[in-house]
């Protein structure tokens, strides 16, 4: 659950103009130990959580061309 908060504070920042290039940073790599981490609790909402981040910010960089 730690990892989804941490990556869902860095999505806030990373949501602002010219700031996009910390989803690849701050964002995706702790939501993605979330979800591996999440999947080997037994909390789904840790999982749940992680994998909305990582969507959000996934498609932050779609939208901003950063996802090619």
């Amino acid at each position: 659950m730690i990892f989804g908060i941490l990556a869902a504070l860095g999505l806030l920042l990373g949501l602002l103009p010219l700031f996009g290039w910390l989803n690849w940073l701050v964002v995706l790599p702790p939501a993605v130990l979330g979800l591996v981490f999440g999947a080997l609790s037994r909390d789904r909402g840790a999982t749940t959580l992680s994998a909305v981040v990582a969507v959000l910010a996934a498609l932050r960089l779609l939208l901003g061309g950063g996802v090619l």
